[in-house]
């Protein structure tokens, strides 16, 4: 069964002023129909069709650069466009909010931390906050279309928040200035579905 481009839970236009509708539009149809047309056809024949995209990423070989690009790129905008909403933002609660609090001593460091990883990515890439089983949660970051799922990248755990801090992103609305983006993007996290895969993941 061929990956699918999901479908967006919200209008392009949802998530404005924060992130623009021809920004969503040109993201969502282009690169990430781009990202899951191109792993069809990178696992097309292979023992890969047919599985599932977290086996695949769990177990990819990292110098099969089509399958690590259009894998990673396929499954990092699908948590993408689920982590965030319209009518979002605020603080997380719950179990998520004191694993967080334990972890970054504060709402306010965690998102200290999270800005620092995302403006500091070099180049292309996605900040992450990651979540261990037991519940421990930890902030990396990847470049490109790296995740934490893949081998070796130096992040551990299973992503529940990710930004995307590739150009295509965030440029015709915010140019060059990528911590305003970043700091945009505390305003539209859909915290609920963040808790959701905290819960299930922990």
């Amino acid at each position: 069964m061929a990956f699918e481009l999901p479908k967006l839970p919200y209008a392009y236009d949802a998530l404005e002023p924060n992130i623009d509708a021809r920004t969503m539009e040109i993201h969502h149809t282009k690169h990430h129909n781009g990202y899951t047309s191109k792993l069809n056809a990178a696992i097309e024949g292979t023992p890969l069709a047919g599985k599932g995209i977290e086996e695949i990423l769990k177990g990819l070989d990292m110098k099969n650069s089509a399958v690590r690009n259009n894998g990673g790129g396929y499954f990092n905008h699908c948590l993408f466009w689920e982590i965030m909403g319209p009518n979002a933002g605020g603080n997380p609660s719950g179990e998520l909010a004191s694993a967080i609090d334990k972890a970054f001593g504060s709402f306010e460091g965690f998102k200290d931390k999270f800005s620092a990883a995302a403006a500091g990515q070099f180049g292309s890439g996605w900040a992450w906050l990651c979540v261990h089983k037991g519940g421990k949660v930890e902030i990396c970051a990847t470049p490109n279309q790296d995740n934490p799922l893949m081998p070796n990248t130096g992040c551990g755990g299973y992503p529940i928040l990710g930004l995307d801090v590739w150009e295509h992103a965030y440029y015709l609305n915010y140019q060059n200035r990528r911590p305003d983006y970043i700091s945009s993007f505390f305003n539209v996290i859909n915290w609920n579905k963040v808790a959701e895969h905290y819960k299930a993941h922990k």
